[in-house]
């Protein structure tokens, strides 16, 4: 089938009478609980569960061989290249799926808060609570923003459609597939929402380049000043919570774009984890979980229809999605300058890296690329000690194009606009894990806040020996002794013997990485 006629196909649903374009949050909410499809919690929040698929599917999302992307998308395990044949024939499968449903919800809004580089979407759901999930993490438009809305790309989300491998050319029911010439996402056996956000993700991620816009899997916060900083960080390294300062002003906590006017969010809403979430901690996201918001997989109370958000009976993977304005002390519009400092996050569970360092540029895109953090001992079966994980640009299932594409942007950034990088370990210190003791919190803010403010600009430093890092000497809050990792460890040579493991792991990820890679490597890896 041609692509003309499937243009025609999605015109025709559209235009059915069974099409409810643009319900507003309480008509979905509603639409929800007249569908069964999930139920309110006791604090309005709409409560959905997604089946067997609670996280999203890497081996099942796909981007079609198109000729206008062939030569410039990283075909490879992340990007795996399907065939303009088989989208045809899911494509048109989807819509007349579609067009035989009671009701089909649609989203029009926008990604990007940044009116010049935002990109106009449309969200097909099956599902009324995947629209509401649409509606509360991509930006909503004004009436007049509505009125003129085109959509630049469209996401169409069937999860009761069910691929057949043998005959769709799938790997399984599941597929998730990026179209750029027709611009669509196709989404079908799967219920999980955040294949939708993220998939969009991955599209700006492909688009923001081509306009010379950094794309970034990081948090963004705006000091009282305007001084904006980026947060990088892999699961349990403290990216949320040290993003959020009641002393700064949240610009979005995930997604976001770095272009010539500075910063800006891609998305109008959170995705947060929820898994353990309590008032005490995490009291911004416990409060924003009201009317409206969408909580995945969370074990509700049967009487109380309170959260339990202790329970991972369904999934660790437990989360809540609301709109960015269910949070107090944000940016709005979702904008702001240039970054001042940028923070990259790890959690070392092997006891080595400082706690703070200083990074060159030419250091911060080595570590960009290579996104370190640990994976502890029971965090998943079969990992019996602490294991290194790198995740390229701190977000490589998300990364169309080849990875030394935003780490030389990043590069390019940092030299226009002198922004400051550090690396901070918020894992294990005086010793590995089983050893050591984690990191402080207090001591990591101290460290952050001086970062923040500028203090640790003129410090005078010491050069790591393994790594090259410069690590300050002094650091308000901060004891002198906890700076210098090689001074926390009894032993000295077994601190030395461990630092080189992990210098050699980094070695070993940066292997696959071509291009710049051997120029960023020499001038930023480690020394030793």
């Amino acid at each position: 089938m041609t692509y003309v006629s499937i243009e025609n196909e999605v015109t025709q649903l559209l235009e059915g009478d069974n099409i409810k374009i643009q319900l507003s949050v309480p008509q979905l909410v509603e639409k929800v609980l007249a569908r069964k499809e999930g139920t309110l919690s006791a604090t309005g929040a709409v409560c959905a569960l997604t089946g067997k698929y609670t996280g999203r599917s890497p081996e099942d999302k796909f981007i079609v061989n198109e000729p206008s992307v062939a030569g410039k998308i990283d075909w490879g395990r992340v990007n795996k290249p399907i065939s303009e044949e088989v989208f045809a024939s899911l494509y048109s499968k989807v819509l007349q799926y579609l067009k035989e449903r009671s009701e089909v919800f649609v989203f029009k809004g926008f990604a990007g808060a940044d009116r010049k580089y935002r990109l106009p979407i449309q969200v097909i759901n099956e599902y009324a609570w995947h629209n509401l999930f649409a509606h509360q993490l991509f930006i909503r438009p004004d009436e007049e923003e509505l009125a003129g809305h085109e959509a630049g790309f469209t996401v169409i989300s069937a999860p009761g459609f069910k691929a057949n491998p043998e005959v769709d050319g799938t790997a399984s029911e599941t597929f998730i597939i990026v179209s750029f010439e027709k611009r669509v996402v196709l989404i079908g056996g799967t219920e999980y929402a955040g294949e939708m956000k993220k998939s969009i993700f991955s599209v700006m991620n492909y688009l923001l380049p081509e306009s010379s816009i950094l794309s970034m899997h990081c948090s963004a916060n705006v000091g009282r000043e305007g001084d904006v900083a980026l947060f990088f960080g892999l699961s349990g390294t403290g990216k949320t919570t040290l993003s959020a300062d009641n002393n700064r002003r949240l610009i979005g906590d995930d997604e976001h774009g770095w272009s010539a006017n500075g910063v800006f969010n891609i998305e109008g809403g959170c995705y947060a984890k929820c898994i353990n979430l309590s008032k005490e901690k995490e009291p911004q996201i416990f409060d924003a979980i009201r009317f409206g918001s969408v909580l995945e997989n969370v074990v509700l109370d049967q009487n109380s229809r309170e959260p339990d958000y202790d329970d991972s009976s369904l999934t660790e993977n437990t989360r809540a999605a609301y709109p960015i304005q269910a949070i107090e002390n944000i940016v709005e519009p979702s904008v702001a300058g240039h970054p001042n400092a940028i923070i990259f996050l790890t959690a070392d569970a092997f006891g080595v890296l400082p706690p703070i360092a200083k990074l060159t540029k030419e250091q911060a895109m080595y570590h960009f690329l290579s996104g370190y953090t640990s994976k502890l001992a029971g965090t998943e079966r079969g990992i019996t000690s602490p294991q290194a994980t790198f995740s390229t640009c701190f977000g490589s299932p998300f990364l169309p194009l080849p990875a030394t594409r935003y780490a030389e942007m990043l590069g390019e950034k940092i030299d226009e606009y002198g922004a400051r990088v550090y690396l901070v370990n918020t894992g294990w210190t005086g010793g590995e894990y089983g050893v050591g003791s984690r990191m402080k919190l207090a001591y990591t803010r101290a460290m952050v806040q001086a970062a923040l403010e500028g203090e640790l600009n003129a410090v005078e430093t010491v050069k790591d020996e393994i790594f090259g890092l410069d690590i300050p000497l002094h650091v308000p809050g901060v004891p002198d002794e906890v700076l210098q990792p090689v001074k926390t460890w009894p032993d000295a040579e077994a601190y030395r013997k461990k630092a080189q493991e992990l210098a050699a792991q980094f070695r070993e990820n940066f292997q696959k990485f071509t291009g710049l890679a051997a120029e960023i490597e020499e001038k930023g890896g480690p020394v030793a």
